[in-house]
Protein backbone atom coordinates (compact mmCIF):
# COMPACT_ATOMS: atom_id res chain seq x y z
CA UNK A 1 0.00 0.00 0.00
CA UNK A 2 3.00 2.47 0.88
CA UNK A 3 4.38 1.62 -2.67
CA UNK A 4 1.06 2.63 -4.12
CA UNK A 5 1.36 5.92 -2.34
CA UNK A 6 4.69 6.78 -3.30
CA UNK A 7 3.79 6.28 -7.07
CA UNK A 8 0.88 8.01 -7.04
CA UNK A 9 2.90 11.22 -5.23
CA UNK A 10 5.41 10.49 -7.81
CA UNK A 11 3.05 10.92 -10.44
CA UNK A 12 1.82 14.24 -9.03
CA UNK A 13 5.11 15.42 -9.16
CA UNK A 14 5.92 14.63 -12.33
CA UNK A 15 2.52 16.06 -13.80
CA UNK A 16 3.37 19.48 -11.88
CA UNK A 17 7.31 19.82 -13.39
CA UNK A 18 5.74 19.32 -16.88
CA UNK A 19 2.62 21.56 -16.38
CA UNK A 20 3.33 25.01 -17.70
CA UNK A 21 4.81 23.48 -20.58
CA UNK A 22 2.62 23.28 -23.34
CA UNK A 23 3.86 20.71 -26.08
CA UNK A 24 5.13 22.72 -29.33
CA UNK A 25 2.48 23.80 -32.01
CA UNK A 26 2.87 22.54 -35.46
CA UNK A 27 4.53 25.84 -36.28
CA UNK A 28 6.79 25.28 -33.90
CA UNK A 29 8.09 22.35 -35.08
CA UNK A 30 8.07 23.60 -38.28
CA UNK A 31 10.43 26.77 -38.00
CA UNK A 32 12.76 23.95 -35.19
CA UNK A 33 13.80 22.34 -38.11
CA UNK A 34 16.69 23.19 -40.28
CA UNK A 35 15.19 24.93 -43.66
CA UNK A 36 17.34 23.29 -47.09
CA UNK A 37 14.90 25.37 -49.35
CA UNK A 38 14.79 26.53 -52.97
CA UNK A 39 12.94 29.03 -55.54
CA UNK A 40 11.36 27.62 -58.42
CA UNK A 41 11.23 30.43 -60.68
CA UNK A 42 9.03 30.84 -64.66
CA UNK A 43 12.08 32.70 -65.93
CA UNK A 44 15.48 31.12 -67.63
CA UNK A 45 13.80 27.51 -66.23
CA UNK A 46 10.90 25.18 -67.89
CA UNK A 47 10.11 22.61 -64.67
CA UNK A 48 6.55 24.91 -64.42
CA UNK A 49 5.51 24.55 -67.48
CA UNK A 50 4.62 20.88 -67.48
CA UNK A 51 3.23 19.11 -65.13
CA UNK A 52 5.61 15.95 -65.67
CA UNK A 53 8.85 18.09 -65.49
CA UNK A 54 7.19 19.60 -62.45
CA UNK A 55 6.95 16.09 -60.72
CA UNK A 56 10.72 15.47 -62.36
CA UNK A 57 11.71 18.08 -60.72
CA UNK A 58 10.00 17.79 -57.22
CA UNK A 59 11.59 14.46 -56.88
CA UNK A 60 14.81 15.36 -57.67
CA UNK A 61 14.60 18.16 -54.66
CA UNK A 62 13.04 15.53 -52.78
CA UNK A 63 16.19 12.83 -53.53
CA UNK A 64 18.80 15.64 -52.60
CA UNK A 65 17.91 16.45 -49.12
CA UNK A 66 15.72 19.69 -49.61
CA UNK A 67 12.44 19.98 -47.71
CA UNK A 68 10.78 23.33 -49.35
CA UNK A 69 9.86 24.55 -52.11
CA UNK A 70 9.15 28.81 -53.45
CA UNK A 71 7.31 28.65 -56.22
CA UNK A 72 6.50 32.18 -57.89
CA UNK A 73 2.95 33.10 -58.14
CA UNK A 74 2.87 36.19 -58.81
CA UNK A 75 5.01 38.16 -61.43
CA UNK A 76 5.23 40.89 -63.91
CA UNK A 77 1.26 41.87 -63.32
CA UNK A 78 -0.03 38.47 -63.49
CA UNK A 79 -1.16 35.79 -61.34
CA UNK A 80 0.66 31.91 -62.53
CA UNK A 81 -2.59 30.64 -61.57
CA UNK A 82 -6.12 31.01 -62.64
CA UNK A 83 -7.28 33.89 -60.21
CA UNK A 84 -10.97 35.30 -59.91
CA UNK A 85 -9.55 38.33 -57.81
CA UNK A 86 -7.53 39.10 -61.32
CA UNK A 87 -10.24 38.28 -63.62
CA UNK A 88 -12.55 41.06 -61.21
CA UNK A 89 -10.35 43.23 -60.92
CA UNK A 90 -9.04 43.76 -64.99
CA UNK A 91 -11.10 41.44 -66.91
CA UNK A 92 -10.58 37.77 -67.67
CA UNK A 93 -7.82 38.40 -70.42
CA UNK A 94 -5.78 39.14 -66.88
CA UNK A 95 -7.04 35.80 -65.60
CA UNK A 96 -3.88 33.90 -65.55
CA UNK A 97 -0.38 34.51 -67.07
CA UNK A 98 -1.34 34.11 -70.50
CA UNK A 99 1.89 31.57 -70.99
CA UNK A 100 0.44 29.28 -68.44
CA UNK A 101 -2.80 30.25 -69.56
CA UNK A 102 -2.48 29.01 -73.40
CA UNK A 103 -0.95 25.67 -72.11
CA UNK A 104 -4.40 25.30 -69.92
CA UNK A 105 -2.41 24.45 -66.20
CA UNK A 106 -1.84 25.71 -63.00
CA UNK A 107 1.69 25.59 -62.11
CA UNK A 108 0.95 25.73 -58.57
CA UNK A 109 -1.72 23.27 -58.19
CA UNK A 110 0.54 20.75 -59.99
CA UNK A 111 4.04 21.71 -57.42
CA UNK A 112 1.79 21.24 -54.27
CA UNK A 113 0.28 18.49 -55.60
CA UNK A 114 3.51 16.55 -56.27
CA UNK A 115 5.07 18.03 -53.14
CA UNK A 116 2.28 16.66 -50.47
CA UNK A 117 3.01 13.23 -51.98
CA UNK A 118 6.99 13.57 -51.18
CA UNK A 119 6.23 15.70 -47.73
CA UNK A 120 7.96 18.95 -49.20
CA UNK A 121 6.80 21.64 -47.77
CA UNK A 122 5.35 24.48 -50.30
CA UNK A 123 5.17 28.02 -49.64
CA UNK A 124 4.40 30.49 -52.32
CA UNK A 125 6.82 33.45 -53.00
CA UNK A 126 4.84 36.87 -54.54
CA UNK A 127 7.73 37.37 -56.51
CA UNK A 128 6.66 40.91 -57.61
CA UNK A 129 5.10 42.51 -54.65
CA UNK A 130 3.84 45.77 -55.33
CA UNK A 131 5.87 46.27 -58.75
CA UNK A 132 3.19 46.33 -61.72
CA UNK A 133 5.78 45.30 -64.33
CA UNK A 134 8.64 45.28 -65.79
CA UNK A 135 9.99 47.78 -68.63
CA UNK A 136 5.95 48.53 -69.82
CA UNK A 137 5.12 51.97 -68.14
CA UNK A 138 3.23 49.98 -65.60
CA UNK A 139 1.55 47.17 -67.34
CA UNK A 140 -2.18 46.72 -67.53
CA UNK A 141 -2.57 47.39 -63.67
CA UNK A 142 -1.24 50.79 -64.14
CA UNK A 143 -2.97 51.67 -66.92
CA UNK A 144 -6.27 50.09 -65.74
CA UNK A 145 -5.70 51.75 -62.37
CA UNK A 146 -3.63 55.17 -63.22
CA UNK A 147 -4.41 55.79 -59.42
CA UNK A 148 -2.89 53.44 -58.25
CA UNK A 149 0.75 54.67 -59.41
CA UNK A 150 3.77 55.53 -57.26
CA UNK A 151 5.26 58.59 -58.48
CA UNK A 152 8.45 60.38 -58.31
CA UNK A 153 9.05 63.98 -57.30
CA UNK A 154 8.97 64.41 -61.42
CA UNK A 155 5.62 63.06 -61.32
CA UNK A 156 6.73 60.02 -63.19
CA UNK A 157 5.66 56.76 -62.47
CA UNK A 158 8.44 55.18 -60.58
CA UNK A 159 10.86 53.28 -61.55
CA UNK A 160 13.82 51.86 -60.44
CA UNK A 161 16.46 49.18 -62.65
CA UNK A 162 13.33 48.63 -64.85
CA UNK A 163 10.37 47.72 -62.22
CA UNK A 164 7.44 50.13 -62.46
CA UNK A 165 6.17 50.69 -58.96
CA UNK A 166 2.44 50.92 -57.68
CA UNK A 167 1.99 53.08 -54.96
CA UNK A 168 2.99 50.65 -51.65
CA UNK A 169 1.24 53.28 -49.17
CA UNK A 170 -2.14 53.60 -51.02
CA UNK A 171 -4.76 51.40 -49.14
CA UNK A 172 -6.20 50.05 -52.41
CA UNK A 173 -3.21 48.96 -53.18
CA UNK A 174 -2.55 47.23 -50.19
CA UNK A 175 -5.63 45.76 -50.04
CA UNK A 176 -5.13 44.06 -53.86
CA UNK A 177 -1.93 42.26 -52.48
CA UNK A 178 -3.45 41.38 -49.25
CA UNK A 179 -6.60 40.18 -51.24
CA UNK A 180 -4.14 38.07 -53.53
CA UNK A 181 -3.04 36.61 -50.33
CA UNK A 182 -5.87 35.38 -48.87
CA UNK A 183 -7.12 33.81 -52.58
CA UNK A 184 -4.22 31.56 -52.39
CA UNK A 185 -4.13 30.47 -48.97
CA UNK A 186 -8.13 30.20 -48.83
CA UNK A 187 -7.71 28.24 -52.73
CA UNK A 188 -4.87 26.09 -52.45
CA UNK A 189 -3.42 23.95 -49.32
CA UNK A 190 -0.41 25.62 -49.00
CA UNK A 191 2.62 25.69 -46.08
CA UNK A 192 2.62 29.35 -45.77
CA UNK A 193 3.39 32.31 -48.52
CA UNK A 194 6.40 34.77 -48.76
CA UNK A 195 7.26 38.25 -49.72
CA UNK A 196 10.74 39.40 -50.83
CA UNK A 197 12.54 42.41 -51.96
CA UNK A 198 9.57 43.86 -53.31
CA UNK A 199 6.80 42.86 -50.56
CA UNK A 200 6.83 45.04 -48.67
CA UNK A 201 8.99 47.06 -50.57
CA UNK A 202 8.70 50.59 -52.54
CA UNK A 203 11.68 52.76 -53.78
CA UNK A 204 12.74 54.98 -51.21
CA UNK A 205 12.35 57.91 -53.86
CA UNK A 206 8.40 57.53 -54.27
CA UNK A 207 6.17 59.35 -52.63
CA UNK A 208 5.01 62.09 -54.41
CA UNK A 209 1.46 60.48 -55.84
CA UNK A 210 -1.25 63.01 -55.10
CA UNK A 211 -2.83 60.68 -52.50
CA UNK A 212 0.83 60.21 -50.69
CA UNK A 213 1.08 63.94 -50.81
CA UNK A 214 -1.87 64.66 -49.59
CA UNK A 215 -2.13 61.79 -46.65
CA UNK A 216 1.84 63.23 -45.68
CA UNK A 217 0.18 66.19 -45.20
CA UNK A 218 -2.79 65.30 -43.39
CA UNK A 219 -0.58 63.00 -40.75
CA UNK A 220 2.32 65.47 -40.42
CA UNK A 221 1.18 68.84 -40.65
CA UNK A 222 4.12 69.61 -43.24
CA UNK A 223 4.91 69.47 -47.20
CA UNK A 224 6.50 66.51 -48.62
CA UNK A 225 9.81 67.35 -49.03
CA UNK A 226 12.19 67.64 -52.19
CA UNK A 227 14.80 64.82 -51.14
CA UNK A 228 12.46 61.60 -51.27
CA UNK A 229 15.29 60.25 -48.63
CA UNK A 230 15.08 63.42 -46.23
CA UNK A 231 15.41 61.08 -42.73
CA UNK A 232 11.50 62.12 -41.35
CA UNK A 233 10.30 61.21 -45.08
CA UNK A 234 11.91 58.07 -45.30
CA UNK A 235 10.82 56.99 -42.02
CA UNK A 236 6.91 57.77 -42.43
CA UNK A 237 6.96 55.92 -46.08
CA UNK A 238 8.91 52.97 -44.20
CA UNK A 239 6.83 52.97 -41.16
CA UNK A 240 3.44 52.63 -43.59
CA UNK A 241 4.96 49.14 -44.95
CA UNK A 242 5.86 48.04 -41.83
CA UNK A 243 2.31 48.44 -40.86
CA UNK A 244 1.79 46.27 -43.62
CA UNK A 245 3.71 43.65 -42.69
CA UNK A 246 1.44 43.70 -39.58
CA UNK A 247 -1.66 43.56 -41.61
CA UNK A 248 -0.40 40.73 -43.85
CA UNK A 249 0.94 38.54 -40.68
CA UNK A 250 -2.27 38.99 -38.97
CA UNK A 251 -4.41 38.21 -41.99
CA UNK A 252 -2.29 34.87 -42.68
CA UNK A 253 -2.63 33.99 -39.01
CA UNK A 254 -6.11 34.27 -38.83
CA UNK A 255 -7.03 32.09 -41.85
CA UNK A 256 -4.63 29.35 -39.89
CA UNK A 257 -2.32 30.00 -37.30
CA UNK A 258 -0.12 27.64 -38.53
CA UNK A 259 0.70 28.99 -42.08
CA UNK A 260 4.73 30.35 -42.34
CA UNK A 261 5.31 33.98 -43.01
CA UNK A 262 8.54 33.66 -44.99
CA UNK A 263 9.93 37.10 -45.79
CA UNK A 264 13.13 37.41 -48.18
CA UNK A 265 14.05 41.42 -47.78
CA UNK A 266 17.38 42.96 -48.76
CA UNK A 267 19.85 42.92 -46.88
CA UNK A 268 19.81 45.88 -43.72
CA UNK A 269 20.14 48.74 -44.08
CA UNK A 270 20.52 48.99 -47.60
CA UNK A 271 16.90 47.65 -47.66
CA UNK A 272 15.64 50.44 -45.83
CA UNK A 273 17.18 53.24 -47.38
CA UNK A 274 16.95 51.80 -50.93
CA UNK A 275 13.27 50.24 -50.70
CA UNK A 276 11.87 51.00 -47.28
CA UNK A 277 12.66 47.44 -46.04
CA UNK A 278 12.89 48.12 -42.15
CA UNK A 279 13.42 44.48 -41.54
CA UNK A 280 14.65 44.67 -37.73
CA UNK A 281 11.42 46.80 -37.18
CA UNK A 282 9.17 43.66 -38.60
CA UNK A 283 10.93 41.63 -36.31
CA UNK A 284 10.23 43.58 -33.58
CA UNK A 285 6.60 44.32 -34.13
CA UNK A 286 6.45 40.26 -34.31
CA UNK A 287 5.28 39.99 -38.15
CA UNK A 288 7.18 37.25 -39.42
CA UNK A 289 7.71 33.07 -38.79
CA UNK A 290 10.65 33.36 -40.90
CA UNK A 291 13.53 35.74 -42.46
CA UNK A 292 15.75 34.89 -45.42
CA UNK A 293 17.88 37.97 -46.04
CA UNK A 294 19.01 37.75 -49.32
CA UNK A 295 23.19 37.70 -49.35
CA UNK A 296 23.44 37.45 -52.53
CA UNK A 297 27.69 37.92 -53.12
CA UNK A 298 29.80 36.41 -55.24
CA UNK A 299 32.57 36.32 -53.54
CA UNK A 300 32.65 34.26 -50.33
CA UNK A 301 34.48 37.50 -47.96
CA UNK A 302 31.38 39.63 -48.87
CA UNK A 303 29.20 36.97 -48.12
CA UNK A 304 30.62 36.53 -44.52
CA UNK A 305 30.89 39.80 -43.75
CA UNK A 306 27.21 40.40 -44.84
CA UNK A 307 25.43 37.67 -42.72
CA UNK A 308 27.42 38.53 -39.76
CA UNK A 309 25.82 41.60 -40.17
CA UNK A 310 22.22 40.14 -40.69
CA UNK A 311 22.77 37.76 -37.92
CA UNK A 312 24.02 40.93 -35.60
CA UNK A 313 20.76 42.81 -36.46
CA UNK A 314 18.79 39.31 -36.30
CA UNK A 315 19.50 38.47 -32.68
CA UNK A 316 18.83 42.33 -31.13
CA UNK A 317 15.79 42.48 -33.18
CA UNK A 318 14.38 39.52 -32.67
CA UNK A 319 11.52 39.08 -30.00
CA UNK A 320 12.13 37.13 -26.87
CA UNK A 321 8.62 35.56 -26.54
CA UNK A 322 8.46 34.56 -30.61
CA UNK A 323 9.86 31.92 -32.71
CA UNK A 324 11.73 33.35 -36.07
CA UNK A 325 13.57 30.90 -37.89
CA UNK A 326 16.69 32.14 -39.85
CA UNK A 327 18.22 31.18 -43.20
CA UNK A 328 20.45 32.56 -45.30
CA UNK A 329 19.64 33.17 -49.21
CA UNK A 330 22.15 32.11 -51.38
CA UNK A 331 22.36 32.80 -54.96
CA UNK A 332 23.68 30.44 -57.06
CA UNK A 333 22.95 31.52 -60.68
CA UNK A 334 21.86 34.44 -62.36
CA UNK A 335 21.82 34.10 -66.00
CA UNK A 336 25.11 33.01 -66.89
CA UNK A 337 26.90 33.31 -63.65
CA UNK A 338 26.83 30.60 -61.11
CA UNK A 339 28.06 29.54 -57.83
CA UNK A 340 29.34 26.21 -57.38
CA UNK A 341 30.21 24.16 -54.21
CA UNK A 342 33.88 25.87 -53.84
CA UNK A 343 31.66 28.69 -52.84
CA UNK A 344 28.64 27.42 -51.08
CA UNK A 345 30.48 24.47 -48.66
CA UNK A 346 32.14 27.51 -47.05
CA UNK A 347 29.20 29.19 -47.43
CA UNK A 348 27.10 26.55 -45.15
CA UNK A 349 30.48 26.47 -43.14
CA UNK A 350 29.97 29.94 -42.25
CA UNK A 351 26.10 29.86 -41.93
CA UNK A 352 26.64 27.00 -39.20
CA UNK A 353 29.54 28.57 -37.27
CA UNK A 354 27.16 32.06 -37.02
CA UNK A 355 24.41 29.52 -35.78
CA UNK A 356 22.26 30.01 -39.05
CA UNK A 357 20.66 26.75 -40.01
CA UNK A 358 19.45 26.99 -43.52
CA UNK A 359 19.82 27.75 -46.49
CA UNK A 360 17.46 28.68 -49.26
CA UNK A 361 19.14 28.72 -53.20
CA UNK A 362 18.19 30.88 -55.92
CA UNK A 363 17.30 29.08 -57.77
CA UNK A 364 16.63 25.54 -59.01
CA UNK A 365 18.29 25.57 -62.09
CA UNK A 366 21.60 26.21 -60.59
CA UNK A 367 21.39 22.80 -58.79
CA UNK A 368 21.87 20.35 -61.65
CA UNK A 369 24.14 19.91 -64.31
CA UNK A 370 24.75 23.35 -65.43
CA UNK A 371 26.36 24.07 -61.98
CA UNK A 372 28.63 20.68 -61.46
CA UNK A 373 25.75 18.96 -59.79
CA UNK A 374 25.59 21.35 -56.89
CA UNK A 375 23.16 19.17 -55.21
CA UNK A 376 25.09 15.75 -55.68
CA UNK A 377 27.53 17.75 -53.26
CA UNK A 378 25.45 19.01 -50.99
CA UNK A 379 23.28 15.90 -50.50
CA UNK A 380 26.61 13.93 -49.65
CA UNK A 381 28.14 16.51 -47.68
CA UNK A 382 25.44 18.52 -45.65
CA UNK A 383 21.76 17.24 -46.29
CA UNK A 384 21.99 13.49 -45.68
CA UNK A 385 18.56 11.67 -46.01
Amino acid sequence: MRVFIIIIYIGFFLVSCFKGQPSPTVLERHLSEDLRGVWLTNIDSDILFDANRTKEALIKLKNSGFTTVYPVIWNDGYTLYPSQLMKFKFGDTFRQDTSFAALGIDPLKNVITHSKELGLKVIPWFEFGFSSSYKQQGGHILISRPEWAARDKNGAILTKNGFEWMNAIHPEVQQFLLDMVQEVIRTYDVDGIQGDDRLPAMPSEGGYSRYTIELYKKETGRSVPDNPIAPEFLEWKADKLSRFAQNLYEIVKEHDENLIVSLAPSVYPWSKEQYLQDWPQWLKDGSMDELIPQNYRWDIQSYETTLGAVKSEFDQSKPANKTVRLASGIIIKAGNRFNDYSYVKPAIQINRTLGVKGEVYFFYEGLFEQNGFLADSLLLNHYHM
